[in-house]
C-alpha cells in the first residue's frame, strides 16, 4: 500500500515538485561535472609542469634569463610614423616608445629582406652584420 494521496490533483502537484528537484539537481550535476573537469585539467596542467626551484636571493646566484638574440619594434598601429627596427638582443639604444618583441635570429633575417615590411637595422647595434646579410 502506498503512501500517496489518492486523488489527481495533489499527485499531479506532486509529481510537479518531483520534476522541478530532478530538473534542479540535474542542472546541479551538470555544473559539479563542469567544475570537477575544470579541478582535473588544473591538476593535469600542475602535475606535468616542471618544478619551481627556489633560487637564492642573492642576485649574483639568481639564474638570469638569457637576453633574446634579436628584438624588433613593431608600429604600435597604422598611424605609427615610426618604422619597424630591429636591433640586436643586447642593444640597449632602442627608441623607447614601443616595447620590443623578442624574434630569432631566422625572424629577424626575415624582417629585415622584407620589403613590403620596410623594416629598418637598428643604426647602432647593425643587426644585419651580425646576421650576415647584406641590405644595401
Amino acid at each position: 500500500m502506498s503512501d500517496l494521496p489518492p486523488d489527481p490533483p495533489r499527485l499531479r502537484a506532486i509529481l510537479e515538485h518531483l520534476e522541478r528537484q530532478v530538473a534542479e539537481t540535474e542542472t546541479i550535476g551538470i555544473y559539479l561535472r563542469l567544475q570537477r573537469d575544470e579541478v582535473r585539467k588544473a591538476l593535469a596542467r600542475a602535475t606535468s609542469a616542471p618544478t619551481r626551484v627556489r633560487t637564492p636571493q642573492r642576485p649574483e646566484l639568481q639564474q638570469r634569463t638569457p637576453p633574446a638574440e634579436y628584438l624588433m619594434e613593431s608600429k604600435s598601429g597604422p598611424d605609427d610614423p615610426l618604422p619597424v627596427v630591429v636591433h640586436v638582443g643586447t642593444c640597449t639604444i632602442r627608441q623607447g616608445r614601443r616595447t620590443p618583441s623578442a624574434i630569432s635570429a631566422q625572424q629577424a633575417r626575415m624582417v629585415l629582406t622584407d620589403t613590403v615590411m620596410g623594416a629598418e637595422p637598428c643604426p647602432i647595434c647593425r643587426p644585419e652584420n651580425k646576421l650576415g646579410i647584406d641590405l644595401a
